[in-house]
């Protein structure tokens, strides 16, 4: 049967995106319909409508008279991506934890678990993993809202990522100590720790990205919150 032409934008607009987040398109060539069509088996218009709508969600930029390329994020672009992740990640913890936890987040923490202590951690595997967990831990908040503002920018996320260095293993077991510390938080019904525990990870994953890189963090204000010597243990009901 024939996918209608939503089916097919949606799954050219999928596809295109993967292909960016994985560093697989050059930035310094001009993205062609045409070849992009015949790379995915798909026909030109869905491709078309499929850049227009990346062009939107600020993974591409047009350059009159050039074309069409892969967008280059500047420093500023990562600012903001992760002052956006403080909040709706934050939110996304605090949601989670009046709620309670769920058997997809519990799953996630068991999958977490088993980097713990390890002699030789994966790195790739153990990223992998986090990213599922902040995947569940959005749907354990169960705001629909904030879910596709989040999906939205996951895509310029992983745009962000792929220009920086991988983390390091101790890095990535303290991303691990960090995941499961936001999980003990969201099952004990505590809130603000949770959201907390979050912020806190999100600034040490950013701290060790632009270490790794030699470039100075950007200054501390409200919108990049450093998780406080408190801990709140008040349960909050959904």
């Amino acid at each position: 049967m024939t996918k209608p032409p939503s089916l097919r934008r949606d799954d050219a607009y999928a596809r295109i995106r993967d292909l960016i987040v994985r560093n697989a398109l050059d930035p310094d060539v001009p993205l062609s319909e045409r070849s992009l069509a015949e790379r995915l088996g798909l026909g030109r218009t869905p491709v078309r409508e499929a850049l227009k709508a990346l062009g939107r969600d600020g993974l591409l930029v047009t350059h009159p008279m050039r074309g069409t390329f892969v967008r280059r994020l500047s420093f500023d672009d990562l600012r903001e991506i992760h002052e956006m992740r403080l909040g709706l990640e934050g939110l996304a913890a605090y949601l989670a934890a009046c709620r309670g936890s769920t058997p997809e987040l519990d799953a996630c923490a068991a999958a977490l678990r088993s980097f713990v202590g390890a002699a030789d951690v994966d790195v790739v595997a153990a990223q992998e993993a986090g990213w599922a967990f902040h995947d569940a831990l959005f749907r354990t908040a169960r705001n629909g809202r904030l879910t596709a503002a989040y999906e939205a920018l996951r895509a310029q996320s992983g745009l962000a990522l792929q220009q920086m260095p991988r983390y390091s293993a101790e890095r990535t077991r303290a991303a691990v100590r960090e995941h499961l510390d936001i999980y003990a938080a969201v099952t004990a019904r505590d809130a603000e720790l949770a959201q907390r525990c979050m912020w806190g990870h999100l600034v040490g994953a950013l701290d060790a990205r632009l270490q790794a890189l030699g470039l100075p963090r950007p200054a501390a204000d409200a919108t990049s919150p450093r998780p406080s010597p408190k801990r709140s243990r008040q349960k909050v009901d959904p």
